[in-house]
């Protein structure tokens, strides 16, 4: 197949652009998208491996984190993401991606209905039955470091050929999914690196700040990466651009409350509300956040200081730090009080605009000394009641036509106690 051929030889050059993508959830998704072009695979799934302790033993599975149908995908409405579940699966001999796992070796099968009886592994038609789709062939390879770790399992699903039918994946497939692999996995242990450095600055500030904990920080990043995503798909904003955006602005909206570890344990650490001179006090965690930022060395940089300033300001001009000089912290614009005068409209930053409403709604799903966690509709109507007030109702219009990926991404990065 010519197509396919060319396909093959742009391996070299996806190999390079995988490794300038920074965040672990993009690459991860992007990881998948690559994989599937090279085979010509119709659907796929990837997963990582994760542990979780069951009465005290850990035990490891594989967690999905992204799935793909073109099939599917082409019966959704244009802008529209596919929906899936998270959920995990053990690895053992009984699943295709489980066995994968537990082998680390590449698994053909050119069709999932006719399964050999002497293997051990099986499959199962609940997907295809509930989605309408019908899997045939399947690609199932592990990600598995130079020291032979395993870092996770793709699954691909239906190859086609050049008319478009369902054939089986061949062993050229084989050899090139697999260099394919190498690579991307050379990509992913990077940005597993690159992840840990920055949780290892959450852990800094959650040091100081009980409420900033990594799974908060990365629900936050991940909402506001999905509302942003809608939003340029709104505006016309090219693919190529809107994923270079996306890889900086999840990493930096995971920095949004850095600026807390320059505030007092006395202050942080209070188990109710704070009095007005304490909110007076905590409002500055902005500018000292900001204030990390002030030598800017890349577009990364730049987002993290606008975020970290402005995610506290409201639409209609009542939120905090306002027009405030990040270095004297006086006022650079004044109201009738004589105060900063706050930021308004599209004065503020849209990376600060989406970051407020991300915050929020983790703040009010989740448990506070002074709170327990509100119920889904009470969240949900607060929110909707402060669209045009404290938050840019375009993008809270946006909010709620894609909150079931971001009901997802919070079931994915739970409270771990």
């Amino acid at each position: 197949m010519p197509g396919k051929q060319l396909d093959y030889k742009s391996i070299i050059g996806l190999d390079s652009e995988l490794n300038r993508i920074q965040d672990v959830d993009l690459l991860l998704e992007r990881i998948l998208l690559e994989a599937r072009k090279v085979v010509h695979a119709d659907a796929g799934s990837i997963y990582v491996k994760e542990t979780i302790k069951v009465k005290g033993e850990a035990l490891d599975r594989l967690a999905i984190r992204y799935a793909q149908n073109d099939t599917l995908q082409a019966r959704l409405p244009s802008g529209n993401k596919l929906p899936f579940s998270t959920f995990s699966v053990p690895i053992n001999e009984k699943g295709q991606s489980g066995y994968c796992a537990l082998t680390k070796k590449l698994l053909n099968v050119p069709d999932v209905y006719n399964i050999p009886p002497d293997v051990p592994y099986s499959y199962s038609d609940a997907y295809d039955k509930m989605s309408g789709y019908k899997t045939v062939s399947a690609l199932t390879f592990p990600l598995v470091t130079a020291d032979d770790q395993l870092l996770g399992v793709i699954q691909m699903l239906n190859a086609k050929d050049e008319k478009g039918h369902t054939v089986p994946f061949t062993q050229e497939d084989e050899f090139v999914i697999t260099h394919f692999a190498t690579n991307a996995t050379i990509a992913l242990q990077r940005a597993y690196i690159n992840r840990a450095m920055i949780l290892r600055m959450i852990k800094m500030a959650e040091l100081r700040d009980p409420k900033e904990t990594g799974t908060h920080v990365n629900r936050v990043a991940g909402y506001a990466v999905e509302i942003y995503d809608r939003w340029a798909f709104r505006h016309g904003i090219p693919e190529k651009e809107r994923d270079r955006f996306k890889d900086d602005f999840k990493i930096a909206s995971m920095l949004h409350d850095v600026g807390k570890v320059a505030i007092s344990d006395i202050i942080l650490k209070k188990p109710s509300r704070f009095t007005p001179e304490e909110f007076l006090i905590m409002q500055h965690h902005t500018l000292y956040g900001a204030g990390l930022f002030d030598d800017l060395q890349s577009s990364l940089e730049r987002l993290a200081r606008d975020i970290a300033l402005t995610h506290h300001e409201n639409w209609d001009g009542t939120g905090y730090p306002g027009w405030v000089d990040q270095v004297t912290q006086r006022p650079l614009k004044t109201a009738m009080d004589g105060k900063a005068l706050g930021r308004k409209g599209e004065e503020i930053p849209l990376v600060g605009r989406i970051v407020a409403i991300a915050d929020v709604y983790d703040a009010l799903c989740s448990k506070r000394v002074y709170k327990e966690p509100w119920t889904e509709d009470q969240v949900l109507e607060e929110l909707q009641h402060l669209a045009g007030v404290k938050f840019d109702p375009e993008l809270m219009e946006i909010f709620f036509e894609i909150y079931p990926s971001l009901k997802e991404i919070q079931k994915r990065y739970p409270e771990t106690s």
